[in-house]
């Protein structure tokens, strides 16, 4: 193989709020890392992380210290070192640095045999790719609309989300006013499009409980994040009191975050973020452990083409694989994502197909710095009745 000879991690600004259907330019952006050999091939990854990129590729250029001089080919060797050679081992910040490494591995490693990844890891297990998006917000009439938007986009699965900054224990107005806007998109868009809620772990156990009695009729394909990550116990009270499926697993970093809630069986879904979670190594592992427990894997996926093209070579190959969430903008396509998407990405149907480009199937331009300036300062955070901190 090769000696690897540069290890670099780029922050590349975002385009416009592409999410809620504001048109505003939007502060962070993405972590982009290439990784060039000694005979000339270049790999991509991505490590994007909001509020943190100066951080992420701050732990590249640590791990980079290692890589240089290494070979190329030794991707497992390789995550094994960068997560065991320091006694202070996982954490959001280095797993997304490893993550976008460990992309950038595999991605040259596709290169040089002149196949897609997934092609590396057995095969594909199916032909093409569930997605679902986000119709954004919870102002009742526009997410009605932009659900209407997305479905008419090409998608058959839409996300919705509560509104901010629940109250602790009991709150019936969330409840009602989250049951009305999951009621209203169901009638809009019909009972052959799925239906997920994503709660941000904003929820206690007893208002998570209200909610998932109220949303029961409605035919949710899941329950996201009710209640904070890890807190395996709380996530059991609503998983014996419900019988909407639950999801949880974007806050989680590696199988040693994940071992509890997949031996307790507290969800139906794991949604391990393919950026955050060791990269495509790590997450495969988590989905073989997920699926010895008849659990599903639904990655999460927020971020841009680098996440979103390695989450779906996982997809094509893992058995135990649901739905795909996916950022691709607004229709289809966008001046950033044209620029790095080696081959377009077409929802039709509410799939799209499996990525046939060698590697990742993402390039990188540095002139696409000038074009996308990084912008830090990504401040902005919620706050409660009070006027105390929220969550998001």
């Amino acid at each position: 193989m090769a000696k690897i000879v540069e290890v670099t991690p780029f922050k590349v600004g975002l385009e416009v709020e592409n999410i809620t259907g504001r048109e505003r330019p939007r502060r962070g952006g993405m972590v982009i890392v290439r990784i060039r050999t000694d005979d000339g091939m270049e790999g991509f990854g991505e490590g994007s992380l909001p509020h943190k990129a100066r951080a992420v590729a701050g732990a590249v250029e640590d791990f980079a210290e290692y890589l240089v001089g290494q070979d190329d080919s030794l991707i497992e060797r390789h995550w094994q070192v960068l997560y065991r050679n320091s006694f202070q081992r996982g954490g959001v910040i280095m797993m997304t640095a490893q993550s976008a490494i460990d992309q950038a591995l595999w991605d040259i490693a596709g290169k040089r045999f002149g196949v897609p990844i997934w092609a590396m890891m057995g095969g594909a297990v199916r032909d093409r790719i569930l997605l679902y998006t986000h119709p954004g917000g919870w102002d009742r009439d526009l997410v009605v609309q932009h659900s209407l938007e997305r479905v008419e986009e090409g998608y058959r699965a839409l996300k919705l989300t509560i509104a901010p900054s629940p109250e602790p224990i009991r709150d019936t107005p969330l409840v009602e006013t989250t049951f009305e806007l999951v009621a209203a998109v169901r009638e809009a868009v019909g009972d052959d499009v799925k239906l997920m809620l994503d709660c941000h772990g904003k929820l206690s156990p007893t208002v998570a409980i209200e909610l998932g009695h109220a949303l029961e009729p409605l035919d949710l394909l899941f329950l996201e994040e009710p209640v904070p990550p890890r807190n395996v116990e709380a996530m059991l009270l609503v998983r014996n009191a419900v019988t909407v499926p639950l999801a949880t697993g974007e806050r989680m970093y590696n199988r040693w975050d994940f071992r509890t809630t997949i031996e307790s069986q507290a969800v139906a879904v794991l949604q391990p973020d393919l950026g955050h979670a060791g990269g495509i190594s790590e997450t495969r592992r988590i989905s073989a452990a997920a699926e010895t427990y008849f659990m599903g894997i639904a990655p999460h996926n927020p971020r841009g083409p680098g996440v979103t093209l390695a989450s779906l070579h996982i997809a094509a190959c893992t058995p135990n694989f649901i739905i795909q969430e996916s950022a691709i903008p607004r229709g289809g396509s966008s001046e950033l994502w044209d620029a790095m998407l080696v081959e377009p990405l077409s929802v039709s149907d509410g799939y799209v197909d499996l990525p046939r480009a060698p590697g990742l199937g993402i390039t990188f331009d540095e002139a696409l710095l000038d074009r996308f300036p990084y912008r830090g300062a990504d401040t902005a955070h919620p706050t409660v009745a009070d006027g105390g901190v929220g969550d998001w």
